[in-house]
């Protein structure tokens, strides 16, 4: 019986590269999304993924989310928590607000997603857990610090609840992603781009199949005795 996989921000970018990955390996996979119907419909169409849409950020809608995963698929042994936001400002003008969502969304997604699993996976003995942290919360980024305490966070987070889980056959990791050609690293300016490619030491932007292949190792059902970890996927910009 295959295993059900819910995937955050999994519609698109490094997100519908690991739902996509995760489907061909033989899980029924649930690609969450917040509000971008139309990528989400495209995601649906072309890889045959089930779809669900709401807000990591809300509690509620998380439980209701899995509630729906779980009735419509079945029981959830594999979480990876991807969905994030940037909301990009030095600390002099950045504003509460943009502070709140983006450590609302990625660090307290991360929270409320394995709170709604985690029961489930108490109950079964089984569960992996995969947070998709950032380089930039292992060695932080100008103009980010709502995001990069957001990611660091998730790499506590991780840690710990790797502890909680342990006794129990759940495995929970993280995976460090450096700079990926995305939607979103498309949008930085061309001169700023090129000079974070030259500190990359492989020369390139990483590609989401490479983030999405750390995940399947880890996801894995032999893999119970990795756990606690940080898998850093960032072509030796920052080796931690």
């Amino acid at each position: 019986m295959s295993r059900v996989a819910v995937v955050t921000g999994g519609t698109r970018g490094i997100g519908e590269a690991i739902s996509v990955a995760l489907k061909n390996a033989g899980y029924k996979v649930a690609a969450n999304y917040a509000g971008n119907d139309e990528r989400a419909k495209q995601c649906a169409e072309k890889h045959g993924i089930t779809c669900f849409k709401w807000d990591v950020a809300d509690y509620d809608q998380c439980v209701k989310g899995i509630a729906e995963v779980v009735a419509k698929l079945g029981p959830v042994d594999v979480l990876v928590n991807n969905a994030g936001i940037t909301r990009d400002a030095t600390l002099k003008k950045q504003t509460r607000k943009q502070w709140d969502e983006v450590v609302d969304t990625n660090l307290g997604g991360c929270f409320n997603m394995c709170k709604a699993v985690w029961d489930g996976m108490l109950d079964r003995g089984f569960g992996r857990i995969v947070n998709i942290g950032s380089i930039n919360g292992q060695a932080g980024q100008y103009g980010q610090v709502n995001y990069a305490a957001a990611k660091s966070g998730i790499h506590g987070f991780t840690k710990a609840l790797a502890q909680e889980g342990a006794p129990k056959g759940i495995t929970v990791n993280a995976i460090a992603p450096g700079y990926i050609d995305t939607d979103m690293v498309a949008a930085v300016p061309p001169n700023v781009l090129e000079k974070i490619v030259a500190r990359i030491p492989v020369g390139r932007l990483g590609k989401a199949d490479e983030i999405a292949r750390g995940v399947l190792f880890l996801v894995a059902d032999d893999a119970g005795f990795l756990t606690g970890s940080t898998m850093s996927i960032n072509g030796g910009q920052h080796m931690y």
